[in-house]
């Protein structure tokens, strides 16, 4: 039993591999194929009368961990400079104002349909208004050099900006001035203990001789991380700061104090931590979803009742999408695709307190968006032209 356990968890993690390797020319979204690989392992499992037991308490975990290393990976590999700040500024409000539109008009919705409360409408609404880092940066592998930065910048800002506003509402009973004071601490409190644990992230990096180095410090980030979730801080604020910090450390020699971390040399260490850290992401992110895949009941993805809702909340999307791209003046195609709702939008789903859940917002609604978001990021992709106009940062970044 244990040898054909390893034999399938191998095996499918090799299928997997093979879906990342052929994502980018198919143009078809892996997390597509590795949900519907973990539900085919589901109904060939029941065909056989094969007893798995119940694995849905892993699903929080991985998700979690994931999160942590897409959003570190996807910061590691970001440029900061002040030639960037237009990008950044861009990405900020792509990530920020379709989330906010988004979110009160789907809470409108979900309050007038149901009269549920407010505030309740809202944090059911929040997960499905976040963009995935986890599904939006490994389809975006072959677009050209802004394009590609661009969604980085945006997905990976969506999921921050995601979870603030979420435990933000679920958090605070009302809200009042007093709580937008105490979410203003939160964020200083937080940039200031992310400042002292990135510097000393970084020592240790530069300082261990042992062979296992790479390991403890991935360890260490995902313990900082978790205990400023457990007191409620905004975490993922400090992996963000914590990849920014290590990936750009030719942009920071100018600080005197820098030179003391030998930058030329922790540049060396930073490249394996960057390379260690996407293969541990690419077979989290693989377990994750080929879980999810399992766990998905056939009558959730066939719900008539939720179908409507989430055909509603995405035409939403992207309606609120295009006018904040020409608001903006940014180039339509392909970003207008690029908004999928995946791993985030199942962790903030799963994390609603009981006592706010609304029944409108369930599991079918949730994996519906997710696969019809999906759905329309490949079908656009594979619509346009092959993108490698590298001249288009020049047109998209005037304001």
């Amino acid at each position: 039993m244990t040898t054909a356990i390893i034999i399938t968890i191998c095996t499918l993690l090799l299928i997997a591999y093979v879906f990342d390797l052929t994502s980018s020319k198919t143009r078809i979204p892996s997390v597509i194929l590795l949900l519907l690989l973990g539900w085919v392992v589901r109904q060939v499992s029941a065909l056989i009368d094969v007893t798995i037991p119940d694995l849905s308490a892993l699903l929080p975990i991985l998700g979690t961990i994931g999160l942590i290393l897409i959003v570190l990976e996807g910061s590691l590999e970001l440029e900061f400079n002040h030639s960037k700040s237009p990008m950044v500024l861009k990405t900020f409000l792509m990530a920020l104002l379709p989330m906010l539109a988004l979110a009160f008009s789907v809470a409108a919705l979900f309050h007038y349909y149901g009269h549920f409360s407010f505030k309740f409408c809202l944090a059911n609404a929040i997960p499905i208004c976040v963009i995935s880092s986890a599904v939006a940066i490994p389809s975006v592998r072959n677009l050209n050099s802004f394009n590609k930065e661009f969604i980085i910048y945006e997905s990976s800002l969506s999921d921050i900006i995601g979870v603030l506003f979420f435990n933000f509402i679920t958090l605070n009973d009302s809200i009042t001035a007093h709580s937008f004071g105490s979410f203003g601490i939160e964020l200083l409190l937080m940039t200031a203990i992310s400042f002292i644990a990135t510097v000393g992230l970084a020592v240790l990096l530069n300082k261990i001789a042992h062979p296992i180095k790479f390991v403890p410090i991935i360890l260490l980030v995902i313990l900082i991380y978790a205990i400023a979730k457990q007191y409620h801080l905004p975490s993922l604020l400090f992996i963000m700061l914590f990849g920014l910090f290590l990936g750009n450390l030719d942009e920071l020699k100018s600080l005197k104090w820098i030179n003391k971390l030998k930058p030329d040399e922790l540049n060396k260490e930073v490249h394996k931590l960057k390379e260690l850290t996407v293969e541990i992401t690419f077979l989290v992110r693989a377990l994750f979803f080929l879980l999810f895949g399992y766990l998905i009941e056939t009558s959730e993805i066939l719900n008539i009742d939720s179908l409507a809702w989430a055909l509603i909340v995405v035409a939403f999307i992207f309606i609120i999408r295009t006018v904040t791209l020409k608001l903006l003046r940014l180039p339509i195609m392909p970003l207008l695709f690029i908004a999928p709702r995946g791993l985030i939008t199942i962790l903030l789903f799963f994390s609603i307190p009981v006592a706010q859940n609304i029944p409108l917002v369930n599991k079918s609604l949730i994996i519906q968006v997710i696969i019809l978001t999906a759905f329309i990021m490949m079908f656009g992709l594979m619509a346009t032209k092959k993108d490698m106009n590298e001249n288009a940062e020049e047109k998209a970044l005037p304001i």
